[in-house]
């Protein structure tokens, strides 16, 4: 799920719909769920992509966001509670809408995405400062993959448990999206994935 301000373009599974549609979402569950919010109404906002993946479909500008500061904590609770799932909450660039803290801190791991630049790395040690995270994810040019990692870890240092890759893979982000043909689980995007996937595991 992501929470703030950008329209879904990951592929639906239900036939005749391109797209997760942005209807069908946070918004629907905010309008259920002022009179209580439990783990099972969740499922009844989510839509289905190619994969097999339930996603609840966040809002498309930061309008809706402020609209729906109550409902964060609650949130947050109610996925927690979910039996038998993972679940990952993209909530975003932090500190752009402070609720969010309420859904993050029921979070069983917190990961901060950073670019190995300069800019991007400055912002990122302010993060740490003020967020309890317990990773980082380098968004990292395959050109010097593992290089860039090293570069954020030896800043970061011991602020956080670990700091893994992902690829910074364009084509395999199309693939993902089903704009083009072609093997996904062969995509440097899906491989580091797998790979990132592991070591999230291993930390809990």
């Amino acid at each position: 799920m992501r929470p703030g301000g950008r329209r879904p373009r990951l592929p639906a599974a239900r036939r005749g719909r391109r797209r997760a549609q942005p209807r069908q979402g946070l918004l629907t569950l905010g309008a259920t769920a002022r009179r209580g919010l439990e783990a099972a109404q969740i499922h009844q906002h989510t839509q289905k992509i190619v994969g097999g993946l339930d996603v609840l479909v966040g809002l498309t500008h930061g309008e809706q966001a402020v609209g729906l500061t109550w409902l964060w904590g609650p949130l947050g609770r109610s996925l927690a509670a979910i039996p038998n799932a993972d679940v990952i909450a993209d909530c975003g660039r932090l500190g752009a809408y402070p609720q969010l803290a309420d859904l993050v801190a029921e979070s069983e791991q917190v990961v901060l995405l950073t670019r190995a630049t300069l800019d991007h790395v400055a912002h990122l040690r302010e993060r740490l400062q003020i967020t309890k995270a317990h990773g980082v994810v380098v968004i990292a040019d395959p050109r010097n993959y593992r290089g860039s990692i090293e570069d954020v870890r030896r800043i970061v240092g011991p602020s956080v448990q670990f700091v893994h890759g992902l690829a910074y893979d364009p084509k395999g982000a199309e693939l993902l999206r089903g704009q083009w043909g072609g093997r996904l689980d062969r995509s440097l995007l899906i491989r580091t994935a797998r790979d990132l996937a592991a070591r999230l595991v291993s930390h809990r």
